[in-house]
């Protein structure tokens, strides 16, 4: 198959293109508004950015009705936001989370989860969650207009809150060990397990 983008119906690049970059992590993400209501969505247009300073980068798109969506919306009225990591035990109630609510419904309340303070930020965490990166906004870029336009939300990562239950014994966090989860294309998800697992470490020659 060959396809250029260009000439491609929008969804139909968007469905190739989701199937083809994969597996993506999902960043939960919680804010807040300027009124204080709360909001949690999840996105896999997610990655780590820099480490000096530590920093992390996410993609919400403008969807098709309302424009930007209530995440990028609250991160721009209070420069903080949360990214707290997924698991297997909390893959269905993020989809749930995903849902197109209205901007009044918090969604901590409609998938169900834990409001949990967050130690330097005034966004919730989500208690469920084995870690948490608090973070503030360093800027957003956007790239294109209109359905599906990305709009690129850099932060830095203030504090970082993992449970104890999730680090090994080096403390770091146990990867391996908490089922995290990742998004595919069309509705699959996948589960990183132990035994998936393997090491490779960098070569020290050429």
């Amino acid at each position: 198959m060959e396809l250029t983008l260009a000439s491609a119906d929008s969804l139909q690049r968007y469905r190739l293109l989701t199937s083809l970059i994969a597996p993506r992590p999902i960043a939960l993400v919680s804010t807040v508004d300027a009124d204080g209501r709360g909001n949690l969505a999840p996105f896999s247009f997610f990655m780590m950015g820099g480490g000096k300073p530590p920093s992390l980068a996410f993609s919400p798109l403008y969807d098709r009705q309302r424009g930007p969506k209530d995440t990028l919306r609250n991160i721009e009225a209070t420069g903080e936001f949360v990214v707290n990591v997924v698991t297997r035990r909390m893959a269905e109630r993020v989809n749930q989370a995903s849902f197109d609510y209205p901007p009044d419904v918090d969604e901590f309340d409609a998938a169900g989860f834990t409001r949990e303070p967050s130690h330097l930020v005034r966004v919730p965490r989500v208690a469920e969650s084995p870690a948490a990166l608090e973070c503030r906004l360093f800027q957003v870029v956007r790239h294109g207009d209109g359905p599906q336009a990305a709009n690129y939300v850099i932060g830095e990562i203030v504090h970082v809150r993992v449970h104890d239950a999730a680090l090994r014994d080096d403390g770091l966090f146990d990867t391996a060990g908490q089922a995290l989860v990742a998004r595919l294309g069309r509705d699959e998800w996948a589960e990183l397990r132990a035994q998936d697992v393997f090491d490779l470490p960098r070569p020290s020659t050429g």
